[in-house]
């Protein structure tokens, strides 16, 4: 067998069916798992939703018969511009139509995705048409309507109803009520099952000359025509005729179906990439599953001549499955749509490094023109998508590293100046207490992310205890190197068994390499001074930049971790949505 899966790092590793994605374990990467369940919600980028349309009231635009009514689907981007996404069959003689035609949209989580919905009533000479011919400015505009994705796939049915609209001609300033839109969402996604396989073997052949074999399985699925696609790898086991490798998880959608024909292959693995095949044998994942209920092994065998199973010599050698287990994976819009949220908190840096906020080279000043400086954008960026997630959009804000007016230097005070509660009223209550806090204290120092850390993990324990399903975000912007490095790591320790991400966004020229620490996906777990080790990575650390207009900017790519971090959280507590 030549050079299969030769990519990976000394060609070892299992790739395709390990635990990394599915249990938070530390191994090696799993490709196809990992992009299914990315698929299956846990990364925004790889969730495709399929939308349906219906309406009611529309205008009646016919003289003598009810209007004949289109919908044209579209996105919006930052700069106002429509894309067209695609258009609907035409209903005949209807002011109430539920169109049979879906459109297909990937959902991203980390980036605010707009919808634009326009309903045309179709002139009867242009029936015969097929709809992508059809001229819009020929036909009568009925209305319009708009939305994000976000506020569809929140709702506990995935749908939302909107007013649609469409401007008076007389009254420029007024417009007019066209009837209701109803947009459904459906994620497209198969099985939700996954299975859970402990393979070993007994009796394997030696391959090589001076040491035991080095075996390790390839699993492949059989389509149509018999060509077989690889699935996925075990690790190598060196040295050891009787091996028994590490879980393999497998999607009942990926394999197509439980009765589906697998074919399991033992092969010594060789440094060339030219492995050996030490024997094979082809079952069904029912099969597997009644291999493992009767406690029997299997023999191998190995193709004898041309290579076709009719004529095949059987081996001693047996395959043995020592478990077998099926579970449901839910996914990040399972739980959004059962009622789970996403809280965003906020915490600044008012350290005096960031220059004296009246002067212009500082990261703090407020430029009258209206350009946001760094911290501003910090907040949009992020904020302006977690905000459809948080029903109440009332949020947590804190500063640190200031002297309010006549006091001391506080490591964490509520934005908003009050002393009894820390929340403000949207992204620009935010914004507000943010500018009027440049006012109201004196920036000081030093840099400490402790008592913002444990205050908002004060919020999120109280929220367990009470129930609540939700999730918190954390978002630190900050212009400088921490200080209180071990304090904060104690506290993102015992913040990791808390149902809470901490984003933190380095603005500024600073040396923010010590910063990575923090972050577990740049080296290993965190652990306290008492030696406890972090139960789950918690911490992203990114530092500001600007983009150009059309790329994602490196706080979405941030947001883009959390649907992971939110399964990751649910999923080691056995959290389940209620559906």
């Amino acid at each position: 067998m030549g050079n299969c899966f030769s990519d990976v790092p000394g060609g070892r590793a299992a790739i395709g069916g390990t635990a990394r994605g599915l249990l938070n374990a530390i191994d090696a990467p799993n490709d196809a798992v990992d992009n299914f369940l990315r698929s299956r919600g846990y990364h925004g980028l790889f969730s495709q939703i399929e939308l349906s349309f219906s309406a009611s009231g529309l205008r009646d635009r016919d003289v003598l018969s009810k209007s004949d009514p289109m919908l044209v689907l579209y996105t919006r981007g930052r700069n106002g511009t429509l894309d067209e996404i695609g258009r609907t069959e035409v209903v005949l003689n209807s002011l109430d139509p539920k169109w049979i035609t879906k459109h297909l949209i990937m959902y991203h989580f980390e980036v605010v995705q707009f919808l634009v919905f326009r309903v045309y009533d179709i002139d009867t000479q242009f029936h015969n048409l097929d709809v992508k011919m059809l001229k819009l400015e020929e036909q009568q505009f009925l209305g319009e309507a708009t939305c994000a994705l976000s506020e569809i796939i929140v709702k506990s049915d995935r749908s939302l109803a909107l007013e649609l609209h469409r401007e008076d001609p007389i009254r420029s300033m007024h417009s007019q009520n066209c009837g209701k839109l109803l947009v459904h969402a459906e994620e497209c996604a198969g099985s939700k099952t996954t299975v859970e396989m402990i393979f070993r073997c007994s009796d394997l052949e030696n391959r090589d000359l001076f040491s035991k074999s080095d075996p390790f399985l390839i699993i492949s699925k059989v389509v149509e025509g018999g060509t077989h696609i690889p699935i996925c790898k075990t690790e190598v086991i060196k040295n050891d005729l009787s091996p028994q490798w590490k879980p393999v998880f497998l999607n009942i959608q990926q394999v197509g179906g439980k009765d589906n024909p697998l074919i399991l292959e033992c092969y010594n693995f060789n440094t060339n990439g030219k492995h050996d095949l030490i024997g094979k044998v082809q079952k069904s994942l029912a099969e597997l599953e009644q291999l493992h209920a009767s406690g029997q092994g299997e023999n191998l065998f190995l193709p004898a001549g041309g290579g076709h199973n009719s004529h095949k010599k059987v081996l001693k050698s047996r395959i043995y499955l020592d478990k077998f287990s099926e579970s449901v994976q839910y996914s990040f819009l399972d739980y959004l749509s059962a009622g789970f949220e996403l809280n965003f908190m906020v915490a600044i840096d008012f350290t005096a490094s960031n220059g004296n906020p009246r002067l212009p080279d500082s990261l703090h000043y407020i430029d009258h023109s209206g350009r946001p400086n760094a911290y501003q954008k910090a907040i949009v960026e992020v904020g302006e998508v977690l905000q459809f997630y948080d029903s109440d959009k009332r949020f947590p804000t804190w500063g640190f590293g200031a002297r309010p007016i006549d006091g001391p230097v506080s490591h964490c005070f509520n934005l908003n100046g009050s002393s009894h509660y820390c929340e403000v009223e949207g992204i620009q209550g935010i914004m507000m207490a943010y500018t009027s806090a440049l006012l109201n204290v004196s920036l000081a120092g030093p840099t400490l992310f402790g008592p913002v850390i444990s205050n908002a993990a004060l919020i999120a324990s109280q929220s367990v205890a009470n129930s609540a399903r939700k999730y918190f975000v954390l978002l630190i912007i900050t212009d400088g190197v921490v200080t209180d490095l071990q304090e904060t790591k104690d506290a993102l320790v015992k913040a990791s068994d808390l149902p809470l991400s901490i984003l933190i966004v380095g603005v500024g020229g600073a040396d923010f390499k010590e910063m990575e620490i923090l972050d577990a996906d740049k080296g290993e777990r965190l652990e306290s001074s008492f030696g406890r080790v972090a139960s789950r990575d918690i911490v992203q650390f990114v530092p500001f930049r600007d983009v150009q207009s059309g790329e994602i900017s490196v706080v979405q790519a941030l947001l883009a971790e959390l649907p992971t971090q939110f399964l990751s959280y649910m999923r080691s507590r056995n959290i389940q949505p209620t559906l």
